[in-house]
Parts: structure tokens; sequence; C-alpha cells
């Protein structure tokens, strides 16, 4: 169940209303339209200390974090792993942006990074904690602040501001497809955070969106890195495995581990993004599907 604030939930009680007068936002989205028979998890690398942050360029590769190991991988479609950065200052959360490059919470140095192709970092903030990011079709950065409650905002031209504070653990952090709702994961909470985006970058109409299912004895759902795919849906990395809910909010159901370790993120990559890859500790699987993710367009 969703609980809206009845002073806040005009907005989202209308966003529902048109969902679901579209065919697609009508009917059930069944993990049967994600999953492909007898196509099941498939480990591509190994032997790190903890993955997190999987990024895909405009190609289909894969780029990720081993955290405590400072380094950023490279992962391509035929499974070849190689070091993309050497040093990376525990860069933790990554994501492309629409310059090509990859942009990084680089939080060994308390800043906000963007790497060239060859490895080289600029400075796009500095003075700032931080954990995941994510990166719009104008340059816009929206980054999470765990150990402050915050959710801050880097305009294109670089200003950097706070654009909300409160949720009790704000980790993995997305947009939807059309880039006007940005949605927050809370690892120690139930509920995934949803604002509207405004024009000039700030947040509005703050809802507790999706409901997570919760694991025996936990109060938390785990909640970290998400992602979207082109239907609307929302992926989010939790300790009950890959949750996913349809674009009303609606549980589509959970995909099940491919370990018992904990699942850190989530990213659709490979040339058509149809290819499913997570971040599990020391491992990093895929899984080809029917559903595929998308690039941010000019709105």
């Amino acid at each position: 169940m969703r609980f809206i604030n009845p002073k806040r939930g005009c907005f989202w009680a209308c966003l529902a209303a048109c969902l679901a007068a579209r065919p697609a936002a009508a009917q059930d989205m069944p993990l049967s339209m994600i999953l492909i028979e007898d196509e099941s998890w498939e480990l591509v690398a190994s032997g790190f200390k903890f993955t997190e942050g999987p990024a895909v360029d405009s190609e289909g590769n894969l780029y990720f974090s081993d955290v405590p190991n400072s380094r950023i991988h490279k992962l391509d479609a035929a499974g070849k792993v190689s070091v993309f950065v050497e040093n990376s200052h525990s860069t933790n959360g990554l994501m492309f942006g629409p310059d090509g490059r990859l942009y990084g919470c680089q939080n060994g140095k308390q800043r906000i990074v963007a790497y060239d192709r060859s490895g080289a970092a600029t400075t796009i903030a500095e003075g700032v904690e931080s954990n995941d990011l994510v990166v719009n079709a104008a340059g816009g950065i929206y980054f999470t602040d765990p150990a402050h409650r915050r959710i801050w905002y880097i305009s294109p031209e670089g200003e950097k501001r706070v654009v909300d504070e409160g949720i009790e653990r704000p980790n993995g952090i997305i947009l939807w497809p059309d880039q006007g709702t940005l949605v927050v994961a809370d690892t120690l909470g139930q509920f995934l955070w949803a604002f509207r985006v405004e024009g000039d970058g700030s947040l509005r109409y703050k809802e507790p969106y999706y409901s997570a299912r919760l694991t025996a004895g936990r109060e938390g759902s785990g909640a970290d890195g998400l992602t979207v795919d082109s239907a609307g849906r929302l992926y989010a990395a939790t300790y009950a495995g890959l949750q996913v809910w349809d674009p009303t909010g609606r549980s589509c159901g959970v995909i099940l581990k491919p370990q018992a370790a904990f699942l850190s993120n989530v990213v659709f990559a490979g040339p058509k993004l149809d290819t499913l890859y997570v971040t599990s500790t020391d491992k990093i699987y895929r899984r080809k599907t029917q559903a595929a993710g998308v690039r941010y367009a000019p709105r």
C-alpha cells in the first residue's frame, strides 16, 4: 500500500489516474513480462571485494566500482574485465552523462568527478559526501548523501545545492524515463521516495510512492541501487532480492538474487540494453530479459 499525504497528494493521485488510463499500465505487469523462460543468472566476473555503481556506456559496455580496492573496472559484452581507473579514491556510484564522460561519487576525496575516456578525472563539485548519482540529459546531477540525510543537485552550470533532507538513509537514485520524476531508495526504511522534478532542478511533492517487501526480522528493505526500463518499471536491489514495480507503484514481484550475499546495484547493459546486470559483493551477474533499459533523451 502507498500512503499519500493529502496536502501534497493531488499530483500523485492525478499521475496514477493518468497512468491507469494507459493500456500498458492498466494491466498487471508480472515478472513473466520481463524474464525469459530457461534464462537464469550467469556469473560473468568475480574476485572483487565489494562491487557497486554499475554504469553503461554508449556501446553497452558495463563499468563498475570495486570500492575497497579503489578501482573502476570495465566489463565488455564478451565478459572481459579490464581496469579503467587504478586509484579511484573509493569512488562508489557511477553513471555516464550526455557528454560521454563517466560521472562518479568520489567519496574518498569528498567530491563528484567526471572521468574521460582515458580515466582522467575532472572535479565537478567539492566538499560533499556522496553515495550514488544520476545524470539527466541536460547534464544536471542528483546525488545522495546518506551521512547527512540529504539529496543534492548540481546544475549543468556547476551550481550545487541541497534539494531535500530527511530521508533516513538515502542511497540509490534514478530518474523515470521521461526525467520528470526522481526516485530515491531509503536503505533503512520500507518505502522508496518519489519527487516531481521542477524546471530549475528543485524537487516537489515528496511521497513514499513504492512500498518494498521486507525480509523477516528487518524493519528496512536494504534498498540500494536502482534502475528503470523503457516501460517505466522500477528495479531496486534489496535484501529480499531484485524488487520490481510498475509505473503506478504496484509490485510486479521479486527476482531471486543470484547468490545469498548482499545485492548492491542493478543496471541494463549490452548493445540493446536488454541484459540485466547486478553487483553482489565479490561478483557480477547478468541475465537476458524481455525488457530494455533507457537512455535519457533531451526533454
